[in-house]
C-alpha cells in the first residue's frame, strides 16, 4: 500500500526502509516520528507512544496524528485478519511480484518468513 500511494503521487520510497530504518533524503514527511510512533503501538509502549504522539502533533496537527494513528492500527489489524483467516504471506500480490518486493523490503532475513509455506 505505501509503495503504490507514493507512486500514484509520483514520489518514491525505498521499501528497504521498513526494515532498515529510513535514511536521510527519504521521501516521506516526518518518516522518523511516523515510524516512531508505529513502532511504539505495535510495541505496546504507552510511555513511547505518548512521546511519539507530541512528536508528531505539532508536525501533522490533531486531524493528522488522528490519520496517522489510524493508519498504523488498521495495518496492524490487517495482519491479524490474515493470519486469522489464513491468508498465505507467500501469495503475490495482485499485478505484483511478491519475490521482488521481499527482497526489497528485507522480509527474507526474519525466521518466519523461511519458514515453509502451512
Amino acid at each position: 500500500m505505501l509503495r503504490e500511494s507514493m507512486h500514484a503521487q509520483g514520489r518514491e520510497v525505498a521499501l528497504s526502509g521498513v526494515t532498515d530504518g529510513f535514511r536521510h533524503g527519504v521521501d516521506v514527511p516526518h518518516a522518523a516520528e511516523l515510524v516512531a510512533f508505529a513502532e511504539a503501538v505495535v510495541v505496546r509502549d504507552d510511555g513511547r507512544i505518548t512521546a511519539a504522539r507530541a512528536a508528531l502533533l505539532p508536525r501533522l496537527g490533531g486531524a493528522g496524528l488522528v490519520d496517522a494513528a489510524a493508519t498504523v492500527a488498521a495495518f496492524h489489524g490487517f495482519v491479524r485478519i490474515a493470519d486469522a483467516i489464513g491468508i498465505p504471506h507467500y501469495a503475490p500480490p495482485v499485478g505484483g511480484d511478491l519475490s521482488a518486493l521481499r527482497e526489497e523490503v528485507g522480509l527474507s532475513g526474519f525466521f518466519r518468513s523461511q519458514d515453509a509455506p502451512c
